[in-house]
């Protein structure tokens, strides 16, 4: 049935701001860029347990920032490729300081933000207008896991907040939990298998890790925010792995590193049960290159090769960086550490950047990290594989700043920058898995751009998260070039043009450079920052609105 919760877009990003700002009043604005990113994690966990995933939610992602901060552009298939590789609830980094600062000063600032994250996911949950009981347990879980951390640190006892599941409007089971249920044809595009039914499901109803992710090396998630991807119950399948692997564009010499190392272990499995002796072995590895060449990738494969030679019981990937094991208070670091441990038992452990961990001086709680990863190494050595990961230099400095990483580091791996033909490979797979084509011309014209891209790269090259980048500013001047057409046909819809992959300053550029030369997308030009009219949606029921304010605006 309908539920009162549901609102616009615009009237969400109302309540959004009317939430946020009240309790910046009291924790400080500078929380306000971690405080979406967080909300938008959150916000694509919730979306798993909804029943459909569509416009509906992309527009709902898309008003959760902070007043002056810059509006997110989430397209579907982005938000869909994210939902389906899930993740657990992990509190924000700020949230630890909250509860040390509550419980030294008496106040319950950490409290008000469960009350107010409560609101904020209540509405984003009734956005297709309804709240499901799994949508609701996920709720419940947050506010309870945050105030476990509240009860752990001391904080006063606060109001309780609202309850999620008082606000149910349906028993309809998560969209991805519907094994043969077919899927919206605007998201078929994102997933490998476009029968129109969902693939193989993991043991708790996800999508399997290896098939929802596209297999374009270069690609990663936010590295603030650990996110496991769950297996699936059956051990998977070595040769669909290997041939991921394999169709992965350049990377020639780690994919004969990752092969050498599976023989290696499928080597040593048969002589243990031979009743040969084998030397000690390490299955941690160190990967070196820079940004955007394909380690998440690779890693997220190496988990999946692992448990599909029995190597590790599941084989999930969880990612993280120095603000994911890090705290900012004595003792909270190794705790902190040890819940992403505990999430990675059974899989791959990936950590970007790990150099900052050893960059902070003698009294830096990154070293109080570094010994809990170690001491987990030893612990659990039969069922975790840690992979850290870096520019080639500082990741060096890093395995040598300690005799531990010596020890338990000693097979590295290095991944190249794409060259301008890889470049424009892994460009043609994402525009013919977002259902587009280039017309002659922009085939041509990227054929030019990334050959330069890569002769005139500097130490800001991004690799595949340029192109990925690219891509994304190309579909949305896509869009706007169409939505001028007023009766757009098949063609116009799919085709991207020369005029698309130029921004404004490289038109300008262009046109100064050629006077003569014609914008052929002049007459395309529309104002898209013009907001809709705002619907009337009916009110909202009473909230618990933080620190004083109204929280539906």
């Amino acid at each position: 049935m309908p539920t009162p919760w549901k609102c616009s877009p615009e009237e969400l990003h109302k309540k959004y701001i009317a939430n946020t700002e009240a309790f910046y009043r009291t924790a400080g604005r500078g929380l306000a860029e971690e405080m979406d990113r967080f909300c938008a994690d959150c916000a694509v966990k919730l979306f798993a347990c909804g029943s459909s995933l569509g416009q509906e939610q992309v527009d709902a992602v898309n008003a959760l920032y902070s007043q002056g901060r810059p509006q997110p552009t989430w397209l579907l298939w982005g938000l869909s490729e994210s939902v389906c590789r899930g993740g657990d609830f992990l509190p924000p980094l700020f949230f630890w300081s909250l509860t040390e600062s509550d419980a030294r000063e008496g106040t319950e600032v950490s409290r008000v933000f469960i009350r107010m994250l409560t609101n904020i996911l209540l509405y984003l949950s009734a956005v297709d207008d309804d709240i499901t009981a799994a949508e609701a347990d996920f709720i419940a879980s947050c506010a309870e896991k945050l105030g476990a951390l509240c009860d752990s640190a001391g904080v006063k006892k606060g109001r309780p907040g609202l309850c999620a599941q008082d606000f149910v409007t349906s028993d309809e089971p998560p969209f991805t939990t519907k094994p043969g249920a077919p899927i919206p044809p605007e998201l078929l595009k994102d997933l490998p298998d476009r029968s129109g039914k969902l693939p193989p499901l993991g043991g708790d109803g996800s999508l399997p890790g290896p098939s929802a992710a596209p297999a374009v090396a270069g690609e990663t998630a936010d590295p603030a925010v650990p996110s496991p991807e769950t297996p699936a119950e059956e051990k998977p399948d070595l040769d669909a792995l290997l041939a991921e692997l394999d169709a992965l564009v350049g990377l020639t010499e780690v994919k004969k590193d990752v092969r050498s190392m599976m023989n290696l272990i499928r080597v040593r499995k048969l002589r243990v049960e031979a009743g040969l002796p084998v030397p000690p072995m390490s299955m941690h590895l160190v990967f070196m290159g820079n940004p955007g060449t394909g380690k998440t990738t690779v890693a997220r494969l190496v988990g999946s090769l692992y448990a599909a030679i029995g190597a590790l019981s599941k084989g999930q990937l969880v990612e993280v960086d120095r603000s994911g094991l890090v705290a900012g208070y004595v003792g909270q670091t190794a705790l902190k550490t040890q819940q992403v441990i505990e999430s990675a038992l059974g899989g791959v452990l990936f950590v970007d950047e790990a150099y900052s961990l050893s960059e902070g001086g003698e009294n830096d709680f990154g070293r109080e990290a570094i010994d809990t990863l170690l001491k987990a190494m030893e612990d659990h050595r039969d069922d975790l594989v840690v992979i850290v990961a870096g520019y080639t230099g500082p990741m060096e400095g890093f395995i040598d700043s300690n005799p531990g990483l010596q020890s338990r580091f000693n097979k590295y791996i290095y991944f190249p920058d794409y060259t301008g033909e890889e470049l424009l490979a892994i460009f043609n797979g994402q525009v013919e898995r977002a259902g587009y084509c280039l017309s002659d011309e922009a085939a041509e014209y990227a054929k030019g751009y990334f050959d330069a891209l890569y002769a005139e790269r500097d130490e800001n090259f991004g690799n595949g998260r340029d192109v990925r980048n690219r891509f994304e500013d190309m579909v949305v001047r896509h869009a706007n070039r169409v939505a001028a057409i007023e009766q757009p046909d098949r063609d116009a819809l799919m085709t991207l043009q020369r005029e698309d992959f130029l921004s404004e300053e490289e038109k300008a550029a262009e046109a100064a450079a050629d006077p003569g030369a014609a914008d052929p997308g002049a007459a395309a030009d529309v104002d898209a920052s013009e907001e809709p009219p705002a619907s009337d949606a009916p009110s909202a029921p009473e909230t618990d609105a933080p620190a004083g304010e109204d929280s539906h605006g």
